[in-house]
Parts: C-alpha cells; structure tokens; sequence
C-alpha cells in the first residue's frame, strides 16, 4: 500500500514541476510578445533626437526610461504604450530635454556629421535611423546600435569632430557583440 501512494506522490510532484516549468515558459514567452508589440508600437514616434526604452516586468508593468525632445511626445509614448494589449501598467521615467536653440544646432552639425560619413548613409534612410543623439545643455550621447567596430569608431570620430559639444558619450552597442 505504501509504494502505491508513494509513487502517486512523486508523480505528482513531478507533474506539478513540469506545469510550473510550462507556466515560466509561457510566462518567458508572453514577456517576449510584449517587448516585441512594444517595439512595434513604440518605434514609429521615436525619432533621431530622442532615445526610448523600455523594461517589462513579470506582472506585465512596463516602465520607460529615455530622453525625449517634445513633451507632447512623451504623452504619446505612454499612452501608446498602455494600448498594447497585455500591458497592465505603464511608469515612465522619460526625460524631456530641455528647449535650446543652442542644443538644436548641435543635434543638426552632429546628424550631418555622422549621417554623412562614408558607410553610414544607409541609416539615415530607415524610418527609425539606429543611431540616436541626444544633446542636454551641450552634453551628447550617442545611443542605439551600429553594425561593426569599425563604425562605432567612425561615428565616436565623427561626433568628436563637432564643435560645440562640451563633452561626447558614446553608448552605441554593436551589433552582436555582447
């Protein structure tokens, strides 16, 4: 009679491991879908001048970090992010820049800087260029991806080049790199 019941018991331990494993799966898989219908929906307001990003969390809040030009665009970010079906809550830590006419011609001598070297046009023609400079008070980083080493070097040399920055933080990742 024991190794009836004690074979019941393992075996329902077990099944209660494979569910919890297929219910972390699934919890895996809906954090995925969300990230990727946040991109989706995201992407198309975010423009050379600002820098988005997001973090979901297990209870399916998203929070968004970045910086942003228009506080009219911030507005939009948010809401348009708690329209993606799933998401439960948004929190955004969105930073509007602050307005300068000073900070606006930086943003422009550093797009035709770096958007017009040699290997880098094809950028500046996808709807959401990967390069992204953010200028605050004189202050710029450069945010987003680059496809090689080589070009993260191009555009740190091409944005250094630029006068009128106080200071040039480069945070490009290139693409696969760890």
């Amino acid at each position: 009679m024991k190794v009836p019941i004690l074979a019941c018991t393992i075996l329902l331990s077990i099944l209660g491991v494979v569910q919890t494993a297929g219910s972390a799966a699934s919890t895996q898989g809906d954090r995925e879908r969300l990230e990727t219908d946040l991109r989706r929906q995201l992407a198309p307001l975010v423009g050379v001048f600002d820098n988005v990003t997001f973090k979901v969390e297990a209870d399916r809040s998203v929070t968004l970090f970045g910086q942003v030009r228009e506080p009219n665009l911030q507005r939009h970010i948010e809401e348009d992010a708690k329209k993606v079906e799933g998401v439960q809550d948004v929190h955004s830590l969105i930073e509007v820049l602050p307005l300068s006419r000073a900070d606006d011609d930086l943003r422009l001598a550093l797009y035709r800087a770096i958007y017009g070297q040699e290997g880098l046009q094809r950028y500046s023609l996808q709807l959401n260029p990967p390069i992204h400079i953010i200028v605050k008070n004189g202050a710029v980083s450069l945010e987003g991806v680059v496809a090689n080493k080589m070009e993260y070097t191009q555009v740190n040399v091409a944005a250094n080049g630029v006068s009128g920055a106080f200071s040039v933080k480069n945070n490009l990742r290139v693409e696969g790199a760890a």
